[in-house]
């Protein structure tokens, strides 16, 4: 079995907060992919309260949206029949688990499965027109995009593996992402949307449609392959998907709430930065991360009974750091998720690749360990960290 054990302290890279200059003026936001009804909506909402120092982006997402509207419409009325008449015959897959805790990782190794499709950045961004725009833009102009994530120093890349909480959030859903774009802003925009038995019916219905709609897209695009999705905020949505996708399968990841807390503290300062329309002052931020991960397990916990036996797995990141392999063909025999052989191979030479890959360290003081041990008692029961 390969193994790739957490390094050490000593080999860690610190965790400095990233320069605007590590994330060049030209690279895409995220709001380059709105069109110009959900970006006017997004600005109305938040009265107009761009930075002076954000106008230059925010003139540069304004120039983007006609012709993001232009492309969406091409693509309707070329595919848009197509998109709506296909099913979703294969249960996706679907990795669950809160901010930084192994999701991304487990994302990239079963992804190494041909068998399975999974949506990558540049169909995540531009959902509504990757039909006809991802041959020249995604496929010709990836110099546009970091190597690396602004928040660690995992790869990125149009051709990446993506969340589709990103696909969602362009195809104008309710999504907290969206809070990213005026992250001084408090109450932080549809927080109630990461516990969907907590949110209001209009938007779990709006919800509802933009992921199924998104489902329908890569299945046709990849030709009915089984979807592997991964988003952290589908967490507190597992019954709900379940009920939308049937015989859907799912793949929660734990990991040490004292590595969660600081490293989701540092993730949110990162996107503020480098997406906010605003100078984020991070003044609220800590409570943000407090509540978020308290909403995600309120339904996490609640649903997870709703899950037929079979569809759920759980495991922990320091194990599968530890047995990645062996890990995944837990999950394999698990969830049956069909012959493991053809990609253990892959999985253990991926594995090998990211040998000298570094997380980042990260302290905190006595004061917020009690907080996080206070009120994520649960967690450090519920999945053994105590």
């Amino acid at each position: 079995m390969t193994s790739l054990t957490t390094p050490s302290p000593a080999q860690n890279k610190p965790a400095k907060k990233p320069k605007m200059n590590d994330y060049p003026w030209y690279s895409p936001r995220f709001w380059h992919a709105l069109r110009i009804s959900d970006w006017c909506r997004l600005l109305a909402r938040h009265g107009f309260r761009v930075h002076p120092f954000k106008l230059p982006m925010a003139a540069m997402i304004t120039a983007t949206t006609p012709f993001n509207s232009a492309a969406a419409l091409l693509q309707h009325l070329w595919f848009g029949s197509y998109i709506e008449r296909t099913r979703v015959e294969q249960p996706p897959v679907f990795i669950v688990g809160h901010w930084r805790s192994g999701t991304t990782l487990l994302h990239e190794l079963l992804h190494l499965d041909s068998r399975f499709a999974t949506p990558n950045t540049y169909q995540c961004m531009a959902p509504h027109h990757t039909f006809v725009t991802e041959w020249l833009i995604g496929k010709r102009m990836g110099w546009l995009v970091p190597k690396q994530r602004p928040m660690d120093n995992m790869a990125a890349g149009f051709q990446r593996p993506q969340e589709d909480e990103f696909a969602l959030l362009a195809l104008g859903a309710p999504t907290p992402y969206a809070r990213m774009a005026f992250p001084n802003d408090v109450p932080a925009d549809y927080s109630d949307v990461l516990n969907l038995d907590e949110a209001s019916p209009a938007d779990v219905e709006k919800f509802r449609k933009a992921i199924v709609w998104f489902a329908k897209l890569i299945t046709l695009q990849t030709r009915q392959k089984q979807l592997l999705l991964k988003s952290p905020p589908h967490t507190g949505r597992i019954g709900h998907l379940a009920q939308w996708f049937p015989g859907a399968k799912f793949i929660h990841i734990a990991r040490s709430p004292f590595s969660l807390f600081p490293s989701t503290t540092r993730l949110w300062e990162s996107l503020d930065d480098v997406q906010g329309l605003q100078v984020a002052r991070h003044k609220h931020l800590r409570e943000y991360v407090f509540d978020c991960f308290e909403r995600m397990y309120r339904g996490y916990e609640k649903q997870r009974n709703e899950i037929p036996a079979g569809d759920l797995y759980e495991l922990k990141y320091e194990d599968l750091v530890k047995d990645p392999v062996g890990q995944c063909e837990q999950i394999y025999e698990r969830l049956q998720l069909g012959n493991f052989a053809p990609v253990r191979d892959k999985i253990a030479a991926y594995m090998q690749s990211q040998k000298d890959y570094q997380t980042n360290k990260h302290q905190m003081d006595a004061e917020t360990e009690a907080e996080i041990r206070r009120r994520w008692a649960g967690y450090f029961s519920r999945f053994g960290y105590e």
